[in-house]
């Protein structure tokens, strides 16, 4: 490989297989004179691998800014390395102040692409829309959870988001109860041992996963789940006026106005017992 330019390198590293690391970012870890990582004992194991004797700077959310002068002083004489604990940096970690700061220092940033749970995620569930929509961790609430998923449902075919074992459970419960039960695909353990891909309805798989293991990437196929919403809101409506006691007649001539359907529309989407 040609020496490489001074500057900071945004060096993807393996999701659990080292053998994912490619030829050109052992290359650039060996090369650098420093590499931030968010936690330097996860680095420590791919330092070793690649005989590097770059200095590790751990780079959080919390030191970031006080980390910043450092990594540039570096970045203008040498190679700098910025590395997440797993796959694409700035996916879903704190990088993105780091690179920012080397922009508006005029230090040239430059890409070492590889390994990303999102991008395996996508390719290994199946689903054909191509307006995906990453949420990152969901929030830990149900009530900010599920207002979450529905605003991105809203403007999106396909949503994707990370979640620990302890809560996938809990957040592919919410998934179906918010989202009207979508086919989901779950990820978990991505390229490693143990690693599934398994799909199937949110519910059936909010029951599956859990109590599990390992970290979870979740894909959810909302294609025409927006487009329902009209229709959810009017029986919404109506069920609201069936409980406050409304006659079915009256209710659907109410409720076609307010929505801007027929009133025989409205009338057969009275809910029946059993909703």
């Amino acid at each position: 490989m040609n020496e490489l330019a001074p500057g900071l390198y945004v060096v993807a590293t393996p999701i659990g297989n080292l053998g994912d690391l490619s030829e050109r970012a052992a290359a650039v870890l060996q090369a650098a004179s420093l590499i931030a990582a968010e936690d330097t004992r996860v680095l420590r194991t791919l330092a070793t691998r690649v005989a590097t004797s770059a200095t590790a700077l751990s780079l959080t959310e919390h030191n970031v800014e006080g980390r910043i002068p450092r990594l540039l002083e570096a970045a203008r004489e040498g190679v700098v390395a910025l590395t997440s604990d797993a796959g694409t940096p700035l996916i879903a970690d704190p990088g993105a102040r780091a690179v920012e700061a080397a922009h508006d220092a005029g230090i040239p940033v430059f890409t070492v692409p590889g390994p990303s749970a999102l991008a395996a995620a996508v390719s290994v569930a199946g689903f054909a829309g191509s307006d995906v929509h990453f949420l990152g961790f969901l929030p830990r609430g149900q009530g900010e959870r599920r207002r979450r998923l529905v605003g991105a449902a809203e403007a999106s075919e396909t949503l994707v988001f990370f979640e620990s074992p302890r809560r996938v459970g809990a957040a592919l419960a919410d998934v179906a109860d918010a989202l009207d039960d979508p086919t989901v695909v779950v990820c978990r353990e991505l390229t490693k041992v143990h690693e599934e891909a398994v799909r199937g309805a949110a519910s059936a798989m909010a029951e599956r996963f859990r109590e599990t293991r390992g970290e979870c990437t979740v894909v959810v196929d909302v294609r025409g789940w927006a487009a329902g919403s009209d229709e959810r809101e009017l029986r919404a409506y109506l069920g609201e006026m069936r409980e406050a006691g409304a006659q079915r007649s009256a209710a659907a001539s109410a409720a076609a106005r307010r929505f801007g359907v027929s009133r025989a529309e409205a009338y057969e989407a009275w809910p029946d017992d059993k909703e």
